[in-house]
């Protein structure tokens, strides 16, 4: 998918919702344990329930690689299922792979290829030879993780390197790698306050956005510093929806989630200076 469909999926739904489907059978309704494959009929019908409110999925591999091959099996049959239905939504493998060289290759010939997803999340820390190798490939998307939500980004991704913090470092030297314009970058929805200076870095790219609702993300915040004239954010809300029920009417009950911050989401877009709807 190029970036000028995602775009256009943007203003068509009014909507910039990334919906992560973070799977655990201890959490799903008890009903679909009996089914052949319950992760898969979990993922069908939160699908089916929500595809017209957002305009990107979101597995996080480590829920399906936890139950081996059958977890593996039931995230084929999942992006089968996204792409076969719903062609137009943007699929990321929240996989945070990191490697080099052959072994990088390998990974995103893995998701982009065989998977056919249209982005996957990958590690900087080993550098270029680690990222380009996913960025070799048309038309997909790499996704490089820049400052987190978690309490342990402080460790090394805030700290001063010769009068600069890091992550400022790693999105300044990300620009310069081959097919940088194939680049999306992870920013936590906790660090609001970091999105302006992350705009002056990488003013056009678009921002993957976990840490609104459960984590404590506030989607006012995020828009006002990191919203550019093309949206150029995927906010992601994984367990807010997926479990806003265990009951029959889970599906239901996540198409309502997803609709309150779609509908969120509109109007701000309506009332941004920065987005012409």
């Amino acid at each position: 998918m190029t970036t000028e469909q995602l775009i256009t999926q943007i203003r068509t739904k009014k909507s910039f919702l990334c919906i992560g489907l973070d799977v655990d059978l201890n959490k799903i309704p008890e009903h679909l344990l009996q089914t052949e494959d319950p992760i898969f009929e979990f993922n069908k019908s939160i699908i089916d329930a929500t595809h017209d409110l957002c305009v990107s999925y979101k597995p996080n591999t480590a829920f399906y690689e936890a139950y081996g091959i059958k977890g593996w099996q039931s995230l084929e049959k999942t992006i089968n299922y996204i792409n076969e239905k719903y062609p137009e939504i943007f699929t990321i493998a929240d996989a945070k792979r990191g490697d080099i060289g052959n072994t990088s290759s390998m990974y995103a010939r893995a998701f982009f290829n065989d998977l056919d997803f249209d982005s996957v999340t990958v590690a900087p820390y080993m550098g270029k030879d680690s990222v380009e190798p996913f960025l070799a490939f048309e038309d997909k998307h790499t996704i490089m993780l820049a400052l987190t939500s978690n309490e342990g980004a402080f460790d090394f991704q805030t700290q001063n390197v010769e009068g600069k913090e890091l992550y400022k470092v790693v999105l300044e030297t990300s620009k310069s790698w081959k097919n940088a314009h194939n680049l999306m970058y992870v920013v936590g929805a906790t660090k609001a306050e970091y999105f302006t200076e992350i705009r002056k870095i990488v003013p056009d790219s678009f921002l993957l956005v976990p840490g609104v609702g459960a984590q404590g993300g506030s989607l006012a915040e995020v828009c006002k510093y990191g919203m550019n004239a093309n949206v150029g954010l995927l906010i992601n809300s994984s367990r807010g929806i997926i479990y806003a029920s265990n009951g029959m009417d889970f599906a239901e009950k996540a198409r309502e989630e997803a609709l309150k911050l779609q509908q969120e989401m509109e109007e701000i877009l309506v009332s941004s200076s920065k987005f012409q709807v």
